[in-house]
């Protein structure tokens, strides 16, 4: 199966970032691993997270670009290692030529709110900006279906079992799978006995499963210890984040402390 990645070809000339290197490396063996086992993945990242302060290191090249700053009118609190943080999302338009040359389709901008958190992200010695992670979208299951539980069936067994198949590709566990679907399928009738079917057998502390802010479905879980590369499988979403799901990975799945 060919399947191809880009990464930004020019990101030096809009962004000036210590760790950029050491992530794209990390991110293209996560996808060459990833795609060997089969997974479809899309040629451009879906996000990436970027720490800063203050965030114009970040946001001022992103317009260069063409994102959009605040595109979903939305801020995301991230309480990372106890310390808070806010994610504010730029989006880059489909027909933006920014993606041939490999650029993100969202961007997390994340900045501490007080002190402590500026404090907290400068003493891990990472820059200032400095990359917190890289997520790689999933090619989701062909949404024919008009009814959003019929779909969620369907791409929620999709995902555990890429899960599995993805973690045993790169050798390390996958975090929680957090699974953010529209509210119509959480109120529905047969949801509570429908789900455990879904999930096959994952342990209650291997999942979160909640209603998605705005509608759509967004599916994702952490592949590299201290949450340095994600997987994501996106469909319909009008905004870039769940603000639970936000939380819950910036609380127990991610921190600023990673490792390498």
């Amino acid at each position: 199966m060919e399947n191809l990645i880009t990464l930004p070809t020019n990101f030096a000339d809009y962004l000036t970032i210590e760790n950029a290197d050491l992530r794209f490396a990390e991110a293209t063996e996560v996808a060459e691993r990833v795609t060997g086992a089969g997974v479809e993945i899309y040629p451009n990242m879906d996000h990436a997270a970027i720490f800063c302060d203050p965030p114009h290191l970040v946001a001022d090249g992103l317009k260069q670009l063409g994102y959009v700053n605040g595109w979903d009118a939305r801020c995301y609190p991230s309480p990372v290692d106890g310390c808070d943080y806010i994610n504010v999302s730029a989006q880059l338009s489909t027909d933006s030529p920014a993606r041939d040359a490999g650029w993100f389709d969202y961007v997390a901008v994340v900045h501490p709110v007080d002190k402590a958190a500026l404090q907290h992200m400068l003493g891990q010695g990472y820059g200032n900006p400095f990359i917190h992670h890289l997520t790689w979208g999933l090619v989701p299951p062909e949404h024919t279906d008009t009814d959003d539980f019929e779909y969620a069936s369907h791409v929620v067994p999709f995902m555990v079992e890429r899960r599995e198949v993805i973690g045993d590709a790169i050798g390390d566990d996958p975090g929680t799978l957090i699974i953010a679907v529209p509210d119509p399928v959480i109120s529905h009738p047969n949801f509570e006995e429908a789900l455990p079917e879904w999930l096959g057998g994952l342990d209650e502390e291997e999942y979160q499963v909640e209603s998605m802010q705005g509608g759509g479905f967004l599916i994702q879980f952490f592949v590299l210890t201290g949450g340095r590369i994600e997987v994501a499988l996106r469909v319909d979403t009008t905004q870039t984040f769940n603000p639970k799901s936000v939380h819950k990975i910036s609380e127990d799945e991610i921190s600023a402390v990673q490792g390498k």
